[in-house]
């Protein structure tokens, strides 16, 4: 049986060809009182920033953040943290997380992917707690600046439009006019991008990157689709300031810099 099937089955969605078919009508009986889980990716074996999820931001682990924010979100829901590493397994404990397993290590590795683990911890789940909820909350450790506010206003979005997904972008500070390439020459050239969007900045219509701090998404279209941007997806914009993503020494420099300013700013 594949890892499909057992988080179809696992999820009571019915077997593979009945997947696409409309929500089925115990999703619909619960709908107004949805089980969420919000599911905090933190591997140990980050290459960028050595043990990235347990360094020190601002008085506190990195990860710390993450949760926090979460355990002060207005709406109710199960907070676990999915790791391979025990040293981010007992940090988390202490911060108010749950966790319930540790995560295999192969899909833990340089090229694991964040849907394997929230779909491994989804079975896993279902599996050894007959826990089927109804919405996953992704949130990635590496954005310590999201608030408890942007959890609530993302969940908030998708309970009233009934959304697939929900997925937090920010402004395009970036023109995209200013990407080029380099040939094999070296020599600098048009990217092909720039043939269709307009020449002036000034004529550029606003566009949005994916910030990486939050997605909401129905369970059954997670499993179905097995991604967190399906196509009926909408989006929740973040200030460039809450949306710094923790991926490089640099990212780290720069969030330790923004966190000592907003920590003076507190104190005058």
């Amino acid at each position: 049986m594949s890892f499909y099937d057992r988080a179809a089955r696992a999820l009571h969605l019915g077997p593979h060809s009945a997947m696409c078919s409309d929500v089925t009508l115990s999703w619909l009986q619960r709908y107004m009182t949805k089980q969420i889980l919000a599911i905090i990716t933190a591997r140990g074996g980050s290459k960028g920033v050595p043990r990235k999820n347990i360094r020190v931001l601002g008085g506190k682990p990195l990860i710390a953040w993450t949760i926090e924010a979460a355990l002060r979100s207005i709406d109710s829901m199960r907070l676990i943290v999915s790791t391979d590493n025990a040293e981010i397994a007992e940090v988390s404990r202490e911060y108010g997380a749950e966790i319930p397993f540790l995560r295999p290590v192969e899909l833990a590795g340089d090229t694991s992917t964040s849907v394997s683990a929230v779909l491994h911890a989804v079975v896993w789940l279902a599996e050894h707690e007959n826990y089927r909820p109804d919405l996953i909350l992704l949130l990635q450790p590496t954005s310590p600046f999201r608030s408890s506010q942007d959890i609530d206003s993302s969940l908030k979005l998708q309970r009233e439009n009934a959304a697939d997904a929900v997925v937090s972008v920010t402004p395009n500070l970036r023109p995209l006019q200013w990407l080029r390439k380099i040939d094999e020459q070296g020599m600098l050239v048009d990217a092909p991008i720039n043939d269709t969007i307009a020449r002036r900045r000034q004529d550029a219509e606003q566009l949005y990157q994916l910030n990486g701090a939050v997605y909401v998404i129905k369970s059954e279209v997670f499993i179905r689709e097995q991604t967190f941007y399906p196509h009926q997806t909408r989006a929740y914009i973040m200030p460039p300031e809450r949306s710094l993503d923790i991926d490089t020494e640099l990212d780290f420099l720069i969030a330790e810099l923004f966190m000592g300013h907003l920590m003076q700013k507190r104190k005058a």
